[in-house]
């Protein structure tokens, strides 16, 4: 890119990555089981993991998954959050359950709004809270609407941190935001497309404290961390979510008597059949940086 480039997140070229892209492409493989892929699917389950222990999640169950782009990653922690809590919505959809109200920052990415629309709750349920001069969440004024949509009827079920947003550059309060959704049992995503990468800064760290506290999070090293397009991570604190909320037992791809641990397939936690290999030029920048 152009050094005087300063418009959208993306710019730049690293060569490392450059060279991961290009023998990806020679492989020209998917990502959906391990027999077609192992070698770029065990890469994949090391870099999650690791990304989930620089996140801070203690427990070694989480899950997670490569996705093309944070829109649909932030699609895929409002799918597990409303299987988690309504299972049955995916047999028989969004008729078998409440009134579902999402909420986010006035200032949060637009992909949180087309999610709802995608996934069937609505514009009009995805409600705006309001930011702070410094386009920070208030977090008043998310538990005041919290209260006010339980008195309509509805139910409140998933907020939407923002650690970077678009245009400010802000990162929502999560320590307070996350006492708000453990007072409430709501879920808890923190979109950190933008800004995961300072997860792995000593010096500026302190602004996702509290992120250990997530149930899911947003990472895009092709933001921050200059990876080349595409390369965002879908992250779940608990094991078996994005499974069971995805899995449709295609017999003729998912076998059970493979001859290996078939836990190492991950088709069935993607939306997606086709998957590409994102994984391989990030690892070989952070082996080689």
């Amino acid at each position: 890119g152009h050094p005087r480039f300063f418009n959208q997140l993306s710019t730049g070229l690293d060569i490392i990555g450059l060279a991961g892209e290009w023998l990806t492409s020679t492989a020209n493989t998917n990502m959906f089981t391990y027999e077609i892929a192992p070698v770029f699917v065990l890469m994949e389950q090391i870099t999650l993991r690791k990304m989930r222990e620089i996140i801070g999640w203690s427990n070694k169950d989480g899950d997670g998954i490569f996705s093309p782009g944070g829109a649909i990653s932030n699609m895929y922690s409002i799918m597990a959050a409303r299987y988690k809590y309504f299972p049955e919505v995916k047999t028989k959809g969004m008729a078998a359950v409440p009134k579902l109200v999402l909420f986010t920052s006035e200032h949060s990415h637009y992909s949180i709004k087309k999610a709802g629309a995608a996934l069937g709750f609505g514009t009009d349920n995805v409600i705006l809270i309001k930011c702070n001069e410094r386009g920070k969440i208030i977090p008043a004024d998310l538990e005041a609407k919290i209260l006010e949509a339980k008195e309509k009827g509805y139910v409140p079920l998933f907020v939407n941190a923002t650690a970077g947003t678009t245009v400010y550059g802000a990162f929502d309060p999560i320590q307070e935001i996350a006492d708000i959704c453990e007072k409430y049992n709501l879920w808890l995503h923190v979109d950190a497309a933008w800004g995961g990468g300072l997860l792995m800064s000593r010096k500026h760290r302190h602004k996702l404290n509290g992120i250990e506290r997530a149930n899911s999070v947003t990472w895009n090293p092709h933001k921050m961390m200059g990876v080349l397009l595409q390369c965002s991570a879908i992250l779940v604190r608990e094991k078996g979510i994005l499974q069971g909320c995805n899995q449709m037992c295609a017999g003729y791809l998912f076998q059970q008597d493979k001859q290996y641990d078939v836990s190492y397939d991950t088709g069935d936690k993607a939306i997606q059949c086709g998957r590409h290999v994102d994984i391989f030029k990030f690892w070989l920048m952070w082996k080689a940086k």
